[in-house]
């Protein structure tokens, strides 16, 4: 069962150490956290043309599809009374669980915290379609447990049977970071032992995709899929819309070490901030707070720091600012990379698939090349990985967050 909670090892300031134990995730460009890994450290592309009949009169027909349907991974009856969202989530928790030796503890000492941006909006519309064109008989009943934004926390708690919380943060596209930092603060805190972390997202649909182009968000560069998301280059024209999920198991370390359980690497803080500004527009110094609060919790410097991932969606506005963000925070020297250029936008899920990325290139001491960038915008001042992978031994990466509505959410992660 591991150590008992007042026999946690603690820092020399106090603070709890936390190792990642495990990953999971269902994306573009694969179907597990391993197929993903190795696309985005191979430079490939998630990216493709809408064939849909619906897409056809959309003035943006281009998204990040899921490479693999998380449906064929659960059995026919589960699959049929979850969201689409509630099933990724499912899959990669699923996943990161497995890998992280399936931890053997009290149920009341685990918890789940799964961020959304929106939910289940697949089964919304769907249902909604329903009533009007079939009439109420017809809307099942399953409609609220697959709408609702917390399901995903909730299936994946009683999967998993945690009884030490349910969390469901609702940050917009740092969601995903958002569960991850308070996944942390729970294990500091002495309330668990072990939180299953993470996001999910399943929005590539008619009313998303014709909201975000109509606020001007979206690469409309429908003739070109795979070179439309082109973060931090000169030419770029806004983000893709992709779907996914990402998953990660935070462990107290001392717990993880009594069952020799192996670590990707150490979680060592969050910043987390409100710009309290604008409802979508980018803000320098918000950003710069949640970076240099993650930084003084990890109590570390923006020095230390050899590898960024950046949110950096390829919006000619929202990469200037976080490259200002980022200079001032942390400093010029960092390697920085965005693989939303390989999976496009996936919003709640983002943040945990940036944060398990920045993960993996510590383990793996490779930066994965930014996709599409050949040439960097002129008043970004930042050492971007592009043309191949960047190696080096890193000690420490910083991986950000930031969604509508001014969520800032900044993680740190050091080498095991």
């Amino acid at each position: 069962m591991g150590p008992e909670p007042d026999r946690q090892q603690r820092r020399d300031d106090g603070t709890v150490d936390v190792w990642v134990t495990g990953l999971g995730a269902m994306t573009p460009l694969g179907g597990d956290m391993p197929s993903t890994w190795a696309a985005m450290r191979s430079g490939a592309n998630g990216i493709g043309y809408l064939e849909d009949e619906w897409a056809q009169g959309l003035p943006v027909r281009i998204a990040g599809r899921l490479a693999v349907n998380p449906a064929d991974s659960l059995a026919r009856t589960e699959a049929r009374r979850l969201d689409r969202a509630e099933q990724i989530a499912l899959v990669a928790s699923r996943e990161a669980w497995r890998d992280a030796g399936s931890p053997n503890l009290p149920p009341t000492r685990l918890a789940v915290v799964m961020g959304t941006g929106i939910g289940g909006i697949t089964s919304l519309l769907d249902q909604n379609h329903t009533l009007e064109v079939k009439g109420p008989r017809r809307v099942s009943p399953h409609t609220v447990p697959m709408l609702m934004a917390n399901g995903p926390a909730a299936w994946v708690s009683m999967d998993l049977g945690a009884q030490g919380g349910a969390h469901a943060p609702v940050s917009a596209c740092a969601s995903g970071a958002e569960a991850i930092a308070l996944g942390l603060d729970l294990i500091r805190a002495g309330r668990v032992d072990v939180v299953v972390a993470g996001g999910v997202e399943a929005s590539v649909l008619p009313l998303p995709l014709t909201g975000f182009a109509q606020m001007m968000a979206l690469s409309t560069s429908n003739d070109d899929p795979a070179h439309a998301c082109r973060p931090f280059d000169a030419r770029r024209n806004g983000f893709v819309l992709a779907e996914g999920g990402a998953v990660v198991v935070l462990e107290r370390a001392d717990h993880a070490r009594a069952r020799a359980a192996r670590a990707y690497a150490t979680a060592l803080g969050a910043g987390t901030s409100s710009s309290a500004a604008h409802i979508t527009a980018s803000d320098v110094a918000g950003q710069v707070r949640a970076m240099t609060l993650s930084l003084s919790d990890a109590r570390i410097t923006g020095e230390d720091v050899g590898h960024v991932h950046a949110h950096a969606t390829s919006t000619p506005q929202g990469d200037a600012c976080e490259s200002d963000a980022i200079a001032q925070a942390v400093g010029t020297h960092a390697v920085v990379t965005a693989t939303k250029s390989m999976t496009g936008h996936m919003l709640g899920a983002s943040g945990a698939m940036g944060a398990a990325a920045a993960i993996l290139a510590l383990r793996d001491g490779v930066v994965p090349a930014t996709r599409n960038l050949r040439e960097v915008d002129a008043r970004i001042d930042l050492d971007v990985v592009m043309d191949e992978p960047r190696t080096g031994q890193f000690q420490a990466a910083l991986a950000n967050s930031f969604g509508f509505g001014g969520h800032n959410v900044s993680l740190v992660f050091g080498r095991a």
